[in-house]
């Protein structure tokens, strides 16, 4: 059995919902009707930044992978934050943690990037085990930030499945505080278990390429929406790779309105 929330709107979602986090995502897709997610993986601060302006009319989520950024430095975080509280947009930093707790803990406080102090988002693998969570939580709880665990992954051969999978979720369900959902290619129903609403954040999503040579698996919007029952599609080159910024654009909106008119049709409401 489906959970029911799958049906409800976002904003219906978001006031049952009490982790702050995940409640301001709520509200702001419904309000721009957007679930798409783009990650900017350039190397280049000036592009990031452009690209990041470009785009924000159209996501509710700006992902990054901030250690492959050439010429960081803090201006370029602050950039970002003017430009989330600009275009409405939350920021995600795909950092992908996977220490024990003490020494995550310090990279995500600390260290040359200082996630927490500028990013809503991040995520970790929970292969260490529950005390990842705590480490990253004694930092991030106190800021309002969230976490998402790896419950899969979208590359070919992935080893995040199976018990894997319902172990990462049990882990979210002793700690919704601060784990506001998954990155992940299906909503896993957990014996019709709706008794927490978990959000799901899919990467992998193309309209026309099926994949890359370096493994990754590409899936439709609608085929993740609808199909899979998560809440939001994470883009890349899809739509950064663009030739020019008018391109970007385009690419944006498609993607955008491909997500939303998935969301309608899933909640009923297509007509």
């Amino acid at each position: 059995m489906a959970p029911s929330f799958l049906t409800q709107t976002y904003t219906e979602r978001a006031k049952v919902n009490n982790n702050a986090c995940a409640k301001k995502l709520l509200e702001l897709m419904d309000k721009k009707k957007t679930n798409l997610s783009v990650a900017i993986d350039v190397t280049k601060k000036a592009d990031i930044i452009r690209i990041a302006d470009i785009l924000g009319p159209y996501i509710c989520v700006l992902k990054t992978h901030i250690d492959i950024v050439e010429d960081f430095d803090m201006e370029l975080v602050e950039t970002l934050k003017k430009l989330a509280e600009k275009h409405e947009f939350l920021i995600f930093e795909d950092r992908k943690f996977a220490d024990i707790g003490n020494t995550v803990k310090h990279q995500y406080e600390g260290g040359v990037y200082k996630i927490a102090s500028w990013s809503d988002i991040t995520n970790a693998h929970p292969i260490p085990g529950e005390g990842i969570i705590k480490g990253l939580k004694e930092v991030g709880l106190p800021l309002n930030r969230a976490l998402l665990l790896l419950a899969e992954m979208s590359s070919k051969g992935s080893l995040a499945k199976g018990q894997y999978t319902l172990d990462t979720i049990e882990m979210a369900k002793r700690n919704t505080d601060f784990v506001i959902g998954f990155i992940g290619q299906n909503r896993i129903y957990d014996n019709g278990d709706d008794s927490q609403d978990f959000l799901y954040l899919t990467p992998g999503v193309g309209l026309e390429t099926k994949g890359d040579s370096l493994g990754q698996q590409y899936r439709t919007p609608h085929q993740v929406i609808v199909e899979s029952g998560c809440d939001i599609i994470i883009v890349g080159r899809g739509v950064y790779g663009a030739k020019d910024d008018a391109e970007i654009k385009e690419r944006a909106e498609k993607y955008r309105k491909a997500g939303w008119d998935a969301y309608l049709e899933r909640i009923g409401q297509n007509q």
